[in-house]
């Protein structure tokens, strides 16, 4: 039986942090997970949850709790309705990109935890190197770039 302090993806605590647009709670951390990370990120319309990008190290699973999400994947750009599950393997077969359509959308994101790790955003050729979740460097052309502006920098030049 479920505690009274369990986490809930239909009526999450969010979170600071998270890019414009949306808001989010790490549901697994707050249920007590050490190996499978899970996030649920509310977006508004046009909004993503990061850039086009791919990890070294880790596979995702990403589940539509509400609303329509736009996917860009390794086979082209389409469309995931709600309840829609999609699976993102590690490496350039699972590079991907999810944004709410024109209307609000709500994802879980499920993760392994793999660390260090190693992801690309594909779209700025910025390199991201991570000892734990949010937590690392990123590096672009010109070297060292602040981690969480390499992050914004990669999801406004997806739009």
């Amino acid at each position: 039986m479920p505690g009274m302090g369990d986490p809930n993806v239909y009526t999450p605590e969010w979170q600071p942090g998270t890019p414009p647009g949306s808001k989010g709670q790490m549901v697994g951390a707050a249920a007590g997970a050490t190996e499978l990370g899970a996030t649920v990120y509310e977006l508004d319309p046009g909004v993503a949850v990061s850039p086009y990008h791919l990890h070294h190290g880790n596979e995702e699973l990403l589940i539509v709790l509400r609303g329509r999400v736009a996917l860009r994947t390794p086979d082209g750009d389409r469309w995931a309705d709600e309840g829609a599950v999609v699976a993102f393997p590690r490496g350039a077969d699972g590079a991907h990109r999810i944004a709410a359509g024109d209307e609000p959308a709500r994802v879980l994101l499920i993760s392994t935890m793999n660390f260090p790790e190693i992801a690309e955003h594909l779209s700025t050729g910025t390199t991201l190197t991570m000892s734990s979740p949010g937590v690392g460097k990123a590096f672009g052309a010109d070297g060292e770039v602040p981690f969480m502006e390499a992050y914004a920098a990669a999801i406004e030049r997806d739009r």
